[in-house]
């Protein structure tokens, strides 16, 4: 009984750290959810190569953390993005706007992740993890150039997520979960091209449901695959549009607003081949179904303009992908080191992209090493440098659903992202201090 409440509560203080700041980041699909798995560029994930925190991916992953575990992170992430106006942006604009670059629009974060789990028997084992799995802050300077597509972005989210996985035999796991996922955001921009332009602002945020499951299978000695899906949740954000200036026909003020949002589906596919006792290969593959996120509408929800569309998010987002591959080398008893590399094709391109998330295709380069500091605590670091590749300039004009008739905006963009993250891993008992196979 003892040693149940040691584990709930130090399970609880992680789940603490978990909650705070959690949203603080400058993407909208945060990664960066266990240091381990960063080490290698999140290779292997959803087949158990990201630690305790491979549950985030694939919670039959479970099965290979024996006895009472805790795992806490954190990430720190130092992403810079600049936007320049470049030729083919209205006169107009850049007479009130000018034509300077907007400097880096996206602060620094720290983004902490939180994992327990609990061996209850031979083959059963529950879990519980805490992340912020979506995440956006941009802001541009006052009287920028392109104002009226956005001056400031944000996204804030917290995932509560209990599991359970099951043994059923040596090649085969099972695992399922819940997912409580809290959501809010907050996007303004200007009413005109005007300097000292009022802003119009939309927020609002909910609370949706949904679920998780995963497999492994371990077809011969040495050999691990993982698959593993995170469900779609469903928010209706509710909150409200403010005005600080006429926009058409609708006078300044504030009107109550709902926009009903689906948050994309994603499944994981993780690779772990050990190629010597002490040298395991890795790799990964992610698909995330970004392409349901067409256009939002912010429906009035009291008053004269209950059920009239206000304003409307069009996203017109395509589905994104992530491949890597990695590798683990168990140096002695106390070091492993890590690296790995990937590639991401991004929901956005020069069809879709505006000023509010300039994202493009990205490759990863990422390396780490863990320590067991003592027979109990392991100690993990990591560090990313992700750089764009290809066309990634904003070009506002016709075809681009974010487009203001007559006002086209295009920009040069600049933008990479470096991240270091560290984490502690601490097991209870005799069964909990055996590493990972390889």
């Amino acid at each position: 009984m003892r040693h149940d409440m040691r584990w709930m509560v130090l399970a609880a203080g992680v789940m603490a750290l978990a909650s705070a700041e959690a949203a603080e980041a400058g993407g909208f699909l945060l990664r960066e959810q266990s240091t381990i798995g960063m080490g290698q560029a999140f290779a292997g994930a959803a087949a158990g190569e990201a630690g305790l925190g491979s549950m985030y991916w694939n919670p039959a992953t479970l099965t290979g953390n024996p006895g009472a575990q805790v795992e806490a992170g954190v990430a720190g992430l130092f992403p810079f993005a600049d936007v320049t106006p470049a030729t083919g942006t209205s006169p107009l604009l850049l007479r009130f706007g000018g034509s300077a670059a907007s400097g880096d629009i996206v602060g620094d974060a720290a983004l902490p992740s939180g994992y327990a789990s609990y061996q209850l028997s031979d083959r059963l084992f529950v879990g519980l993890a805490a992340n912020s799995p979506f995440g956006l802050s941009t802001s541009y300077p006052d009287d920028y150039a392109g104002q009226i597509y956005a001056r400031a972005s944000e996204v804030r989210s917290f995932d509560l997520n209990p599991n359970a996985a099951l043994a059923v035999n040596d090649w085969l796991s099972l695992g399922v979960g819940i997912r409580a996922v809290y959501f809010k955001t907050e996007l303004s921009q200007a009413v005109s091209p005007l300097p000292g332009a009022p802003s119009a602002k939309l927020d609002g945020d909910d609370w949706g449901i949904g679920m998780t499951a995963g497999l492994t299978l371990k077809p011969m000695e040495g050999t691990e695959i993982g698959v593993g899906f995170r469900s779609s949740v469903a928010e209706t954000l509710r909150g409200s549009l403010a005005l600080g200036g006429p926009v058409g026909r609708l006078p300044a003020g504030a009107y109550a607003v709902e926009a009903a949002l689906d948050l994309p589906e994603q499944v994981t596919v993780g690779l772990h081949q050990a190629l010597a006792p002490d040298l395991g290969l890795n790799a990964g593959f992610e698909w995330t179904n970004w392409s349901r996120l067409g256009s939002v509408p912010a429906v009035g929800t009291s008053g004269p303009t209950r059920g009239l569309t206000l304003t409307e998010l069009p996203f017109r987002y395509k589905d994104g992908y992530y491949a890597s591959v990695g590798a683990d080398y168990r140096w002695n008893d106390a070091l492993t080191v890590r690296a790995g590399a990937g590639y991401e094709w991004s929901p956005i391109d020069t069809s879709n992209r505006d000023l509010r998330l300039p994202d493009s295709d990205r490759v990863h380069l990422n390396v780490g090493l863990g320590y067991r500091w003592t027979e109990n605590l392991s100690v993990d670091l990591a560090y990313s440098h992700i750089f764009t590749v290809g066309d990634g300039d904003v070009e506002l004009t016709a075809g681009n659903p974010h487009y203001v008739t007559g006002l086209p905006f295009v920009g040069n963009v600049e933008a990479r992202v470096d991240t270091v993250s560290a984490g502690l891993t601490y097991r209870f008992d005799a069964e909990g201090k055996t590493a990972r196979r390889f």
